[in-house]
């Protein structure tokens, strides 16, 4: 029971690597605020792990939303007082290529999906930060996880909104390590390559039509590129992030770790 009596709050909860986080910080004695926009995937979660100990608490969040943010924070610390641990997990993903789309509005549909992937992977991740810091409490149990990308280390032809708002994470990461190293919150960023999610099996859709071949194809391509073979799992990313959550990761702090079967080696 590594993380007994700490309560986190882990955003994008509701499927994919947040999940893994919740379901496992939640088997290791942490009590866990899910967020999420899909209320449909909380509830079930919730409904799943919840043994009448009540540890598991659904909470419907955008987090581009300053002010659904803030609420959902509050009500966090309503219940349980305070916030130890924060993973900023929410995020999302798709091509938004520079050069003109060539077809009305073509343009528009990709200005608002970088305005879209900005807002949510580092203006949200912004917002939860604050509002969780105010509540953290000092002097050793506080952490913040941020979810970043091996893009946030190299970019991706078509990709530039996300490899840019990943790269963010990354400066974010460094940046508010130092600021809160005084009271002894470390802050981390993981980043993930391929990760076998509903995001993972988009981007790989994506990069099929793109190239002109069948997903199941691409995706062989993806894997053979992975010194290790293969995709990642969230539960992977989960026990990094509890390692990290854990006091065995207290002496780490501002880091960038890469968990991608060795895509990326630096």
């Amino acid at each position: 029971m590594l993380l007994e009596g700490r309560v986190a709050v882990v955003t994008g909860g509701g499927r994919g690597i947040g999940r893994a986080v919740a379901e496992l910080f939640y088997r290791e004695g942490a009590r866990v605020a899910v967020a999420s926009r899909n209320t449909k995937n909380l509830q079930a979660l919730a409904a799943e792990l919840n043994s009448g100990d009540h540890r598991i608490a659904p909470f419907r969040c955008d987090v581009k939303d300053r002010d659904e943010v803030e609420v959902m924070i509050g009500n966090v610390v309503e219940v349980w007082d305070r916030v130890d641990i924060l993973v900023n997990n929410a995020g999302v993903s798709g091509t938004t290529p520079i050069e003109p789309g060539g077809e009305p509005g073509v343009d528009d549909q990709v200005e608002a999906r970088w305005q879209e992937i900005l807002a949510t992977n580092l203006t949200g991740l912004y917002y939860c930060a604050r509002e969780a810091v105010r509540h953290m409490p000092s002097g050793g149990s506080g952490r913040i996880l941020n979810l970043s990308s091996v893009l946030g280390k190299f970019g991706v032809p078509g990709y530039a909104a996300y490899c840019a708002s990943k790269h963010g994470v990354i400066g974010f990461t460094k940046a508010l390590a130092l600021e809160l190293a005084p009271r002894k919150i470390t802050v981390n960023a993981l980043c993930p390559g391929w990760v076998d999610t509903e995001m993972a099996a988009q981007g790989v859709a994506d990069g099929a039509g793109k190239e002109g071949v069948s997903p199941e194809e691409f995706r062989r391509r993806a894997e053979a590129r992975v010194p290790i073979g293969r995709f990642i799992t969230p539960a992977e990313v989960a026990r990094l992030a509890l390692f990290l959550a854990s006091d065995a990761g207290a002496g780490i702090t501002g880091q960038s770790i890469n968990i991608d079967g060795g895509a990326a080696m630096w």
